[in-house]
C-alpha cells in the first residue's frame, strides 16, 4: 500500500528562523522530489510525461541538472554551465542524493538568502531564487507523479505554497517564444492545487 511521503520537521532543519525564510518549504520540495525519484522503476523510464519531449528518463536527467544548477546558482556560479539534461548516469537516485547533500550544505549558511544569484532566466537574491526553484521542483515532482501514476503521494501544501509564487513569476501573457510555457489551461475553480499549478504552466492536469 502506498503511503504519504514523510518529511523532516521544519524545526529540524539546521537554520535560523526568518520571517519569510523560503528554505523550509524548499527542503520539503527537495524531499518530495527525492522520494518521487526513488519510486521510479526501470520499466517506467520510457513513459511520457506532461513535459513536452520528455519521457521519464529524460525528466530524471533534467532533475539532476536542476539539482546541480541550484547549488551553482546559490554559490555564485553559472547554472548554464550544466546541460539541460544530464545523461549517462546509471544510478539516478544516488546521483541526486549526492547533489542534494551539496545543496543542504549551501542552505545551512544564512548568508545564502541575500546572496545575488544568476539564474537561467535572470538575477535574483538568494531568497527569491530559492522560491523559484521550489516551484520548479514541485512542478517536476508532479510531472513524475503524473507519468507514473503516483499523484496520491504528493504533498498538497507545496502546491498551495507554490501556486501564487508561480503566478507572479510567470504571467498569463505572453507565452511561447522566449517564454518556455504554453498557454494557461483552464481548470475548474475547485481543481486540486496540483492541477491548478500544472495548468498555469501550460500543462494538461
Amino acid at each position: 500500500m502506498r503511503q504519504k511521503m514523510s518529511h523532516i520537521p521544519r524545526e529540524a532543519v539546521c537554520m535560523n528562523n526568518f520571517a519569510n525564510d523560503p528554505r523550509p518549504m524548499f527542503v520539503l520540495a527537495l524531499d518530495q522530489t527525492q522520494a518521487m525519484i526513488d519510486t521510479v522503476g526501470a520499466d517506467e523510464l520510457t513513459l511520457p510525461t506532461p513535459c513536452p519531449d520528455y519521457d521519464v528518463r529524460t525528466l530524471l536527467g533534467h532533475l539532476l541538472t536542476v539539482a546541480g544548477r541550484i547549488n551553482l546558482a546559490l554559490t555564485g556560479g553559472n547554472p548554464l554551465d550544466l546541460p539541460t539534461v544530464t545523461t549517462g548516469v546509471d544510478d539516478v537516485p544516488s546521483a541526486w542524493k549526492e547533489r542534494r547533500t551539496a545543496i543542504d550544505g549551501t542552505l545551512a549558511d544564512d548568508g545564502v538568502l541575500g546572496r545575488i544569484c544568476t539564474l537561467p532566466w535572470g538575477t535574483l537574491p538568494g531568497a527569491a531564487a530559492i522560491g523559484a526553484y521550489t516551484g520548479e521542483l514541485t512542478t517536476h515532482s508532479w510531472d513524475l507523479a503524473k507519468a507514473t501514476g503516483r499523484t496520491d503521494l504528493l504533498d498538497d501544501s507545496l502546491a498551495v505554497y507554490c501556486l501564487p509564487l508561480v503566478q507572479r513569476a510567470i504571467p498569463a501573457e505572453p507565452r511561447g517564444g522566449h517564454v518556455p510555457f504554453g498557454t494557461v489551461v483552464q481548470v475548474a475553480d475547485n481543481a486540486t492545487p496540483y492541477a491548478q499549478l500544472a495548468a498555469w504552466q501550460g500543462r494538461q492536469p
